[in-house]
C-alpha cells in the first residue's frame, strides 16, 4: 500500500476556531469538540469549515440514511476504493463490509471483479458493473441500468449513482491532500493483510453502537 505525500496538515491546534470544532464534533465522537477528531479526514477537512460542513451533511446521508441496502453500498464503496486505489477508504470499508455481512473472500472478489463473477447474484453483480461503467465510460450502460431497475426503485438508483460519484470524489481528495490512515489502527492493505498480521475485523459506522469510536481503534 502506497502512502500519498502529506500535502495538507491536520488543523493546527492554534487554529481551532468554533467552526472547526463543529467539523470535529459532527460525527458524534466523544470529546471531539474539545480534543479534536481522532480521524485524520475530519482534522484535514477542518482547514476549510465552510466546505467541510456541507460535505459532512451530504456524506452522512450517503453513509447513514442511504436508501440502498447496506450490503450494496459497501460493495460499491469497496469497488470504488480499489479502482481509484484509495488506501484510506479501503481500510475503513473492509471493516464496515465485514460488519455488513461480507466475508474476506467476498471482499477479495470485489477487488478482483470480474474474475469470479459467478459467485455474485445478479443484484450484486450489477452494482459492481455500475461502478465499472461509470469509471470507464462515465455513464451507467443501458444494460446495467435496466438490470438494476429490476432490483432497485428510483430513489435507490439515484442514491447508487450519487454514492459512486461521492466516493470517487472523496477518494481523490484523500489521495490529493495526502490524508494518512490513523496511526492508532492496524491498517488493512489491498491484499487484505494487516500490518500486525492479525487480519481485518469488523468495524462500526458512527452511531451503530454506543462506543463505536473506541471499538474502531486497533
Amino acid at each position: 500500500m502506497t502512502t500519498p505525500p502529506r500535502r495538507l496538515p491536520n488543523l493546527p491546534r492554534e487554529e481551532w476556531s468554533d467552526p472547526a470544532r463543529e467539523v470535529f464534533a459532527f460525527w458524534g465522537e466523544p470529546n471531539a469538540r474539545e480534543e479534536g477528531s481522532r480521524t485524520n479526514i475530519m482534522m484535514v477537512l477542518a482547514n476549510h469549515p465552510d466546505m467541510a460542513m456541507p460535505y459532512n451533511h451530504w456524506a452522512k446521508h450517503l453513509l447513514m440514511t442511504n436508501t440502498l441496502p447496506t450490503r450494496a453500498l459497501e460493495l460499491l464503496i469497496l469497488r470504488v476504493a480499489w479502482r481509484v486505489k484509495s488506501a484510506y477508504e479501503w481500510h475503513n470499508h473492509v471493516g464496515y463490509g465485514l460488519n455488513a455481512g461480507l466475508t474476506i473472500e467476498d471482499i477479495a472478489a470485489i477487488r478482483d471483479y470480474p474474475e469470479g463473477a459467478v459467485r455474485w447474484v445478479e443484484a450484486d453483480r450489477l452494482v459492481l458493473d455500475a461502478v465499472d461503467d461509470l469509471m470507464e465510460r462515465h455513464i451507467v450502460s443501458e444494460a446495467t441500468w435496466e438490470g438494476l431497475a429490476r432490483h432497485y426503485d428510483r430513489r435507490q438508483m439515484m442514491d447508487l449513482v450519487m454514492s459512486i460519484g461521492h466516493y470517487v470524489m472523496t477518494s481523490w481528495a484523500l489521495s490529493s491532500f495526502g490524508v494518512p490512515i490513523e496511526g492508532d489502527v492496524d491498517p488493512i492493505g489491498f491484499d487484505l493483510k494487516t500490518a500486525s498480521g492479525d487480519g481485518p475485523t469488523r468495524t462500526f459506522k458512527p452511531g451503530e453502537v454506543d462506543d463505536w469510536a473506541t471499538r474502531n481503534q486497533a
